[in-house]
């Protein structure tokens, strides 16, 4: 016996290698690592594991094969295991499990196929939404003369915290959104003399498009988040199905309260948000371009007509309605575990986002063509 062989349990031959030490109890302890380092060494990818100096296989020692193996297969590498008595091929019969496939063979995807596919789970997606939309309309005018199914003071609950919550942020980001639009618009009414009519621009701006759009995106990006990862939360943790347990239906417990509260409460933060914008710039207007007080309310009291407020609230409610149903939608579809509670949320922000975006041009191409 070589002074390797003697030291690491094995010895090279020219077609692999030869385990000159029993396996029972899995060998030596760095058995397994030095025969790792000397199979993915060996100049062929085939390597020859010659067994004909054990008398015996125990568990332990047909483990210790199979790890071999696997190791051998994810680097590239190929043994076989040859020359075992009838006792060895008994322990491995019993005990040794050869590595699976770990690399299958790239298919070239059918472009076809992979159109279709998209197409089928978009149609299906499509579905579950329009199943949702359909039950938690029903559910909401239900609601109105069936109050039970919710918790009591659940859409007084949500209302507080849709509108209420909202409020600060929402005032803020509008008021400073009106100043912009005073500064952007004097930049060139001043040069014809005309920045009187910055009032009407701000007005008509505020009223009709900007208050309601703004205070959609931050609702999307606050109170939809907030909707999806709860939805998808109950999702996960099974709660959803011990609602159905109880014969309690998840839209009309969960979805439903929140439809109304934010319904009640989006028209009247659109106006809120309106309002304070137009003071913003009514504010930056009488302290840089000269116009006085009285002149600039005049304006704008004459500029705003009853249609922009009706606009605005129309579009309110819609944006509510797409915000709730959206972040309900991917909350209650979500699989997995906390990271998936993520995906949900964001997945969800960025759909209500986008929708309130889309749905406001087509709604400004209704009431204005």
């Amino acid at each position: 016996m070589t002074k390797r062989a003697a030291k690491t349990g094995f010895r090279e031959t020219a077609t692999g290698l030869e385990i000159t030490v029993s396996l029972k109890q899995g060998g030596p302890p760095e058995l397994l690592e030095s025969l790792t380092a000397a199979v993915l060494a060996f100049p062929t990818q085939k390597v020859l594991v010659d067994l004909s100096q054990l008398t015996e296989l125990d568990s332990l020692g047909a483990s210790l094969l199979s790890e071999l193996h696997v190791r051998s297969h994810t680097a590239g590498k190929d043994i076989d295991l040859i020359g075992g008595n009838e006792a060895v091929e008994r322990g491995l019969d019993r005990f040794f499990f050869p590595a699976p496939a770990f690399r299958s063979e790239r298919v070239a995807a059918d472009p076809l196929a992979a159109i279709g596919s998209g197409a089928v789970s978009i149609w299906e997606q499509a579905g579950d939404l329009l199943v949702l939309t359909s039950e938690t309309v029903y559910w909401t005018i239900v609601s109105l003369w069936k109050g039970e199914g919710h918790r009591k003071g659940a859409i007084t609950a949500q209302a507080l915290a849709i509108g209420v919550g909202s409020l600060p942020i929402v005032a803020l980001i509008c008021f400073l959104i009106g100043i912009v639009l005073v500064m952007q618009s004097a930049s060139l009414l001043k040069q014809f003399g005309a920045n009187i009519f910055i009032a009407d621009g701000l007005v008509l701006g505020m009223f009709s498009e900007m208050g309601p759009l703004m205070t959609a995106i931050l609702l999307a990006g606050r109170s939809g988040a907030s909707i999806a990862a709860e939805i998808a939360t109950m999702t996960v943790t099974e709660e959803i199905d011990a609602l159905e347990t109880l014969a309690l239906n998840p839209i009309r417990f969960i979805v439903v309260p929140k439809v109304w509260g934010i319904s009640l409460t989006m028209p009247l933060l659109s106006v809120i948000a309106s309002v304070v914008g137009v003071f913003g710039g009514f504010m930056i207007s009488i302290l840089t371009l000269d116009l006085t007080p009285y002149a600039f309310l005049v304006e704008a009291m004459e500029a705003l007509r009853a249609k922009d407020l009706i606009t605005g609230m129309i579009k309110s409610l819609v944006f509510a309605w797409l915000i709730v149903i959206l972040s309900a939608y991917f909350g209650f579809r979500v699989k997995g575990g906390p990271e998936a509670v993520g995906k949900a949320t964001t997945q969800a922000v960025v759909a209500a986002i986008f929708a309130v975006i889309v749905a406001d041009a087509v709604l400004g191409l209704v009431f204005y063509l």
